[in-house]
């Protein structure tokens, strides 16, 4: 009775926001979670930044279409899949998690939604629930399961720490000293051995 939480961006694909800023040129953009925690100043701010250049829906979903999973991470998730059940539980958003999704296999996915225009204007985004990663995991606590998570950013602790196992995936330094009591791994065949372990 086992479900292994694993964030998206940066564990399993490349981060989407950073990928977009190197495409539209805007460095501004590059910014994620593992630089700012709180997640809705974040977003308030990319969505200042879009409505600034007069970019919309139409033209991230373009450059989402050109990345792919992050090497292995799809072997990876097969074989996990194989031992237990998987969620991925992110704080993207379904337009952007779709085409995603089809690389790596259709896994279920727990995400957030954007408000868009009828002229491809972001406007807005809405949260699924307030920590939603923390508060997904203690939902599925609530109904029987046991529950491993990983993830690399300031927003995946929450999920972590309240997990009965959590680890640390290709996080940034920072991240990684300010937690030292958690296992931190660079590859999938380490994180998958110590899943495996907890399994």
């Amino acid at each position: 009775m086992v479900i292994t939480c694993l964030d998206l961006e940066g564990v399993l694909v490349p981060e989407i926001w950073i990928a977009f800023a190197e495409a539209s040129g805007i460095p501004e953009l590059k910014k994620t979670t593992r630089d700012e925690p709180d997640y809705d100043k974040l977003m308030r701010y990319r969505l200042n930044i879009l409505k600034e250049h007069g970019l919309g829906l139409k033209e991230i979903q373009d450059v989402i279409a050109t990345i792919d999973p992050m090497p292995g991470a799809k072997e990876f998730l097969d074989e996990l899949k194989s031992l237990c059940q998987v969620i991925i539980i992110s704080d993207t958003f379904t337009q952007f998690a779709a085409p995603l999704m089809k690389k790596l296999g259709y896994p279920t996915i727990f995400c957030n939604s954007l408000v868009v225009a009828e002229n491809g204007e972001v406007t807005d985004f809405k949260m699924r629930c307030e920590k939603s990663k923390y508060t997904t995991v203690k939902a599925l606590q609530s109904i029987g399961f046991e529950t491993i998570a990983s993830g690399d950013s300031f927003n995946d602790l929450g999920m972590i720490r309240a997990s009965k196992a959590g680890f640390l995936f290709k996080s940034p330094d920072s991240i990684k000293k300010d937690n030292p009591d958690l296992p931190a791994f660079e590859t999938y065949d380490e994180l998958l051995a110590a899943i495996k372990e907890q399994l």
